[in-house]
């Protein structure tokens, strides 16, 4: 449960200091590219959810039996040029994602994968990237896409696909790639057609992903040039939502504002997420 106080909010200022605390060579630009002669093999994993969906829900095939279309498969190097920025790039610089790379990797985890969500268009559609950092060797990509799954009867939407791809710099390849279902109470919101009518649900999916490479491959790489994970998120967070640009304020310091600064609480209740797709 979310309390929006809309007579407090404060607009934040998006600039370069959101970057301040991070190592990084803003007027440093490079160029990322892959060799398409070579191949890159991605396992996919959806875990089983029929046990975590409402009663309304459990006759769903589509929904229960969600399985992941291909454990295994291999790409060109061309799939994951969708993921790369048409030109020179700076750390902390933002770019959008080409669809066409995109929806190939998706038709793994389910064959009908879609772009533009049934519900909620407007400003949560997109894909985004950001050159998180990069040093001699590699360069870490951060990305977020909103997508969902068309089932028979309905559609999967998941909260927010994330993930990295990091390319190495020397031979042009992929080095590491995972694109994921992020943990959560709850990930993922379901709609279903039902006896001539929708229905709504929300759920949790423990592993939905596609990955090429060990999990913990970032853990030892020493990076010379910077942004935190956390700044590239929220970089990437505000090209999706307009109310992460508000300046939130916790419930237990809004009655001393107001009297601070003589202004009214509106509160409105909120059952929902502000930051992802899952409800």
């Amino acid at each position: 449960m979310k309390i929006l106080y809309t007579s407090l909010l404060i607009l934040m200022v998006i600039s370069g200091q959101l970057y301040a605390e991070d190592h990084s060579a803003a007027n440093n630009k490079i160029t990322l590219k892959l060799d398409d002669s070579l191949e890159v093999s991605v396992k996919g994993n959806i875990a089983p959810i029929g046990g975590v969906v409402s009663n309304n829900f459990k006759d769903w095939d589509s929904l229960t039996n969600l399985r992941v279309a291909e454990p295994k498969k291999k790409y060109p190097a061309s799939v994951f040029e969708s993921f790369l920025p048409n030109k020179p790039v700076s750390i902390g610089e933002l770019w959008i994602v080409n669809q066409t790379g995109v929806l190939t990797l998706l038709k793994q985890l389910h064959p009908n994968p879609s772009l533009f969500l049934h519900i909620n268009a407007g400003d949560s559609l997109g894909l985004w990237a950001c050159l998180r950092a990069y040093n001699d060797k590699y360069a870490d990509i951060v990305f977020r896409i909103h997508a969902e799954f068309v089932l028979k009867d309905g559609w999967f939407t998941p909260s927010q696909f994330t993930g990295h791809l990091v390319i190495d710099r020397i031979h042009e390849k992929v080095a590491f790639f995972e694109m994921y279902v992020p943990e959560g109470t709850v990930n993922f919101d379901v709609n279903r057609k039902y006896h001539g009518k929708r229905i709504a649900g929300a759920g949790y999916c423990s592993q939905m992903e596609l990955r090429t490479g060990a999990k913990d491959f970032l853990k030892d790489i020493k990076f010379s040039e910077f942004i935190t994970q956390k700044a590239a998120e929220r970089a990437l967070i505000l090209r999706f939502y307009r109310s992460q640009q508000i300046n939130w304020v916790p419930p237990e310091q809004v009655l001393e504002m107001s009297k601070a600064q003589q202004k009214p609480i509106h509160a409105i209740s909120i059952d929902g997420p502000l930051i992802d797709e899952s409800c």
